[in-house]
């Protein structure tokens, strides 16, 4: 059953902010799909078995803080 973990990453405000985020993301054991609003800082990931402390890490490892 795929599951959708919700972040906001605040500082991200280019492509390049965005290709950061979604690389380390997809990195991830277990994340099939990365969505980015730059707009409204908006991080989506879906998979299965999400681990937060890893999706929120994958992040940090980018350079940006999950809210």
């Amino acid at each position: 059953m795929t599951e959708t973990r919700k972040y906001t990453v605040a500082g991200m405000s280019c492509a390049h902010c965005e290709r950061a985020v979604r690389t380390e993301l997809l990195r991830v054991s277990g994340v099939e799909a990365v969505e980015i609003d730059l707009a409204t800082k908006r991080v989506v990931a879906a998979g299965v078995g999400l681990d937060d402390a890893a999706l929120r890490a994958a992040i940090e490892e980018a350079g940006y803080e999950a809210a």
